[in-house]
C-alpha cells in the first residue's frame, strides 16, 4: 500500500494538544505511514513517539521545528531525519527554550498590565510546564471568554505592537540550520506563505537559507493555498529545492486540517523523501505517496 507522509506536526511537547502516542495513533487510523513529530524548538517528545509508531507500524521521522529570527522578523524551520542527542543541537534548543519560559513570564506580565490577570498561570496549566508558548495564552483567552477564538486572540493581543507581543530573539539562519546539520538531518525552510515576503524578499530568504545548508522548502502544508503549493513549487524549483508536504497539524480542535489529507504536491517537483528507505514502498516511478503526491524524480 503506498505510504502517506505527513512531515510536520506537534505533540503536547510543545504546543499541540495530543501526546505524542495519542498523535501516532491518530496518525495510523488516517493512514499515514511515515510521519515526522516536529515540535517547536524540542525534541522530548520523540521517544514516547518512537515507541507507539513501532507499536503502530508507523515509520517516525525524528524532527524539530526550530524558531529563527531573520531581518527582525520571525521564521520557522524545520528539521528532518536528525539526531535528537546529538550535543549541538542539544545545546542549542536548550538555549531556545530557556528564552521561551523567559518570554512566557514577560507575556504574562504585560497582560496583566492590560487587566488580564492570570494569563501566565492558566497558559502554563495548558502546557506541558516546560514549553509555554503563544498558542497556551491563546487557547487561555479563549477559555476565559476574552477572545471568541485564537486567530482573535493574535490579532487582539500577541503579534506587533499588541499588548501581549514579546519580540523573539531566536537562532540565526546560518546557526539553526547548523545545529540541524550537525545532527545529520535535513532543513526545511516551514510554511513560507505565512512570512508574507514579497517575491524579491523571498528569493533572498531561500538563497540565503540554501547558502546555509538548507535543502527543502515546505511546497504543501496546512496554512497554504491551492495558488501557494504552486507558487513555492516555482521557488524549490528556481531555487533548485526538495519540496516537503505536512499538515502542521496542532490537535483535533481544527476539524479542517486533519492527518492524512494533504493535496498532490505540483508536478516537477521533487520530494524530500525522494530517497528515503521509509518510502521505499511508493511507486518506484513516480514516487506516489497516499496516491495522491507526485513528483517527477527526474528534475
Amino acid at each position: 500500500m503506498p505510504l502517506i507522509p505527513d512531515l510536520h506536526t506537534h505533540s503536547t511537547a510543545s504546543d499541540g494538544t495530543l501526546t505524542p502516542r495519542a498523535l501516532i495513533e491518530r496518525a495510523a487510523a488516517a493512514g499515514v505511514g511515515v510521519l515526522a513529530l516536529t515540535d517547536h524548538d524540542t525534541t522530548d517528545g520523540l521517544a514516547e513517539a518512537q515507541s507507539a509508531a513501532h507499536e503502530q507500524g508507523i515509520a517516525l521521522i525524528p524532527g524539530v521545528e526550530i524558531s529563527v529570527t531573520w531581518n527582525a522578523r520571525t521564521i520557522h524551520v524545520v528539521g528532518l531525519k536528525l539526531d535528537a542527542g546529538n550535543p549541538q543541537l542539544s545545546q542549542g534548543l536548550a538555549a531556545a527554550l530557556a528564552f521561551r519560559a523567559w518570554r512566557a513570564e514577560e507575556m504574562g506580565r504585560r497582560l496583566a498590565k492590560h487587566g488580564i490577570a492570570d494569563a501566565y498561570e492558566g497558559a502554563r496549566a495548558l502546557s506541558n510546564g516546560t514549553l509555554i508558548g503563544r498558542t497556551h495564552f491563546a487557547r487561555f483567552l479563549v477559555r476565559q471568554r476574552i477572545a471568541a477564538d485564537t486567530g482573535e486572540v493574535f490579532k487582539r493581543f500577541l503579534t506587533s505592537g499588541k499588548p501581549g507581543h514579546v519580540a523573539g530573539e531566536w537562532a540565526t539562519l546560518e546557526t539553526a540550520v547548523g545545529w540541524i546539520r550537525a545532527a545529520g538531518g535535513q532543513a526545511v525552510l516551514a510554511h513560507p506563505a505565512r512570512y508574507g515576503l514579497t517575491r524579491t524578499r523571498m528569493q533572498r530568504l531561500l538563497g540565503e537559507f540554501r547558502e546555509c545548508g538548507g535543502v527543502g522548502i515546505e511546497v504543501v502544508t496546512g496554512s497554504h493555498s491551492r495558488d501557494d503549493a504552486f507558487n513555492f513549487a516555482r521557488h524549490a524549483r528556481e531555487q533548485r529545492l526538495l519540496a516537503s508536504a505536512g499538515s502542521d497539524y496542532h490537535g483535533p480542535e481544527n476539524p479542517w486540517l486533519d492527518l492524512g489529507r494533504l493535496p498532490a504536491l505540483p508536478e516537477g517537483c521533487r520530494p524530500i523523501w525522494h530517497d528515503w528507505p521509509e518510502m521505499a514502498d511508493a511507486h518506484p516511478l513516480l514516487r506516489v505517496a497516499a496516491g495522491s503526491i507526485l513528483a517527477n524524480p527526474a528534475l
